[in-house]
C-alpha cells in the first residue's frame, strides 16, 4: 500500500510519520487488506486557536474511498480520532467490501462515462431580475468520471464511506440511473425516476444496514 503523509504549513516529525504509517497499515490488515493507497494530511484550524485537522483518505477498492476528518489540539489526537472513524466504517461494511472485491474479481462492474462539473456560486449582482432566466452557470472545473452499476445498499455504503452527501449510480436491478442522498433528519433518501416514481427513505439500523421504505 502506498502512503502519503503531508502537512500544510506544519512540520511533521519522524515520530508522527511512523505513528501514522503503523496505524494505517494496522487498519488495512485488520479490516480489509486490499487498500492500494492512502493519504493523510494535517492542517491548522481554528483561526489561531492552535487546533490541528487530520484528513484521512484510503482507497479500499475500485472507486471506493474511505474518508474521515477530525480536529483536535495536536496532530496525534486528531489523527487517532480520524483513524477511529475510518476503522468504525470498515468494521460496519467489512463483509460487503469483501463481497464487492470478490465480485469484481469474478466479472468486474459496468460503468457509464460522464462529466463532473464544479460550478461557481452566483454573485449578488446575478440574483436580480435583470439576469435572463436559464443562463448557464459558470463552470470552473471539469473532469471525467464514471457512474457505476451497483445495488442501492452498495450505493449507500459508498456514500457513507466517502463522506459524500449524494451519490449517483446505475441501479443493477433495472439498469437505470438512481441517486441516494443524505437527508437532514439523518436518514438516506433514494430517488428512482424510472420505476415507482417515488422517493424511498432508507432507514439505518444500528449495524449500518439500510432498509428501504416507500414514502407516500
Amino acid at each position: 500500500m502506498q502512503l502519503t503523509v503531508q502537512g500544510k504549513q506544519i512540520d511533521l516529525g519522524d515520530a508522527l510519520r511512523v505513528h501514522v504509517s503503523e496505524k494505517i497499515e494496522d487498519i488495512n490488515q485488520k479490516y480489509f487488506n486490499h487498500a492500494t493507497f492512502a493519504s493523510v494530511t494535517f492542517s491548522k484550524e481554528g483561526h489561531g486557536h492552535g487546533l490541528i485537522k487530520a484528513h484521512i483518505s484510503i482507497s479500499v477498492g475500485k472507486n471506493i474511498m474511505v474518508v474521515a476528518d477530525a480536529v483536535e489540539a495536536n496532530p496525534y489526537l486528531s489523527f487517532d480520532a480520524a483513524s477511529e472513524k475510518v476503522a468504525k466504517q470498515l468494521r460496519r461494511y467489512k463483509r460487503r467490501l469483501r463481497d464487492h472485491h470478490e465480485r469484481l474479481e469474478r466479472g468486474g462492474a459496468d460503468m457509464l462515462q460522464a462529466r463532473y462539473y464544479t460550478i461557481a456560486p452566483e454573485k449578488d449582482d446575478q440574483l436580480d431580475g435583470d439576469v435572463p432566466a436559464g443562463d448557464d452557470p459558470v463552470i470552473i472545473a471539469e473532469i471525467a468520471t464514471d457512474i457505476q452499476t451497483m445495488s442501492v445498499s452498495e450505493a449507500v455504503m459508498r456514500m457513507d464511506l466517502s463522506g459524500q452527501n449524494a451519490l449517483m449510480f446505475r441501479n443493477a436491478s433495472h439498469d437505470e440511473l438512481n441517486m441516494v442522498y443524505r437527508r437532514a433528519d439523518g436518514n438516506v433518501g433514494w430517488v428512482d425516476p424510472l420505476g415507482n416514481q417515488k422517493t424511498v427513505v432508507v432507514k439505518k439500523d444500528s449495524d449500518g444496514k439500510g432498509k428501504a421504505r416507500k414514502s407516500a
